[in-house]
């Protein structure tokens, strides 16, 4: 199998694997904020601030107003929520995308 094969098969394997948890319809800025927060959320329920997630490489080239975009739609899609009792800009990834 050449080299590009197998890059394509990763990437249909990728594409997959979103389908299968609903991050296909994602924009690439919103999938790279999202990981960025599960990144930094090492135990599930761990609160995360967007001056973390922005800070991430991930997403630090992203225009300003693409993030909070991205973040705000991550928060309407149910993929972070606000933690209850928190202070703003504290996130939580959705419980259940951290599991199998």
């Amino acid at each position: 199998m050449d080299r590009l094969q197998a890059i394509f098969e990763l990437r249909d394997m990728l594409r997959q694997m979103e389908r299968d948890i609903g991050l296909e319809d994602l924009s690439p800025a919103e999938k790279d904020v999202f990981q960025a927060a599960h990144r930094l959320t090492e135990t599930p329920g761990q609160m995360v601030q967007s001056d973390q997630i922005r800070r991430d490489p991930l997403v630090a080239d992203l225009a300003q107003a693409t993030f909070h975009r991205a973040l705000r739609s991550l928060l309407d899609l149910g993929f972070l929520e606000r933690p209850t009792g928190a202070r703003a800009k504290h996130y939580v990834v959705r419980q259940d995308l951290l599991h199998e």
